[in-house]
């Protein structure tokens, strides 16, 4: 009596299937469809406004973003007449017609990452050397693949750079 009066309905009996028969249970919240059907749902209409109100800006000649005023319908059908455009050519010195070449033409995909002294793949497992060499796991140090970088020099010239020489003025004699 007390539902019939304010106007709810009872819960209902059991559990009830999605309408999608996906298999799963659905709920009322989610218009009788199971949660992952209910989301599925939920993206194509907000796909379905963001494409219909970029259609709309496109045929309008707006190039600002759409603010909410007009509310748009998923449903909404929007039929665009496709006209062919004719392409113009236009003509380059050769100059920079190869210049233009060079700098569009994308970098080859380089092989596989390999060890300078035995060949072995290495992958993300390499190690780069001083040298400017890459090696694997067995060639890493420097008395496995005769390295040509000096490391002597090196680090004299970094104790150096670390360790100025401090002099101190000569003393005046009274």
């Amino acid at each position: 009596m007390e539902h019939d009066e304010i106007g709810c309905q009872p819960a209902p009996e059991g559990p009830i299937l999605c309408i999608n028969n996906c298999g799963f249970f659905g709920s009322a919240a989610t218009m009788n469809m199971c949660s992952k059907c209910h989301k599925d749902m939920v993206l194509k209409q907000e796909n379905a406004k963001l494409a219909a109100s970029s259609i709309e800006n496109i045929v309008n000649g707006s190039s600002s973003s759409p603010s909410g005023k007009e509310p748009v319908i998923a449903s909404t059908t929007v039929n665009v007449q496709v006209v062919s455009v004719e392409p113009k050519s236009i003509s380059l010195s050769p100059t920079q017609a190869s210049v233009s070449e060079e700098i569009s033409e994308p970098k080859g995909k380089e092989g596989p990452k390999r060890c300078t002294t035995c060949n072995k793949r290495v992958g993300l497992t390499g190690f780069s050397c001083r040298c400017g060499n890459l090696f694997c796991g067995s060639h890493r140090y420097s008395d496995k693949h005769n390295c040509s970088f000096d490391y002597l020099n090196a680090a004299r010239d970094a104790i150096a750079k670390a360790n100025p020489v401090v002099k101190a003025e000569k003393l005046d004699k009274i």
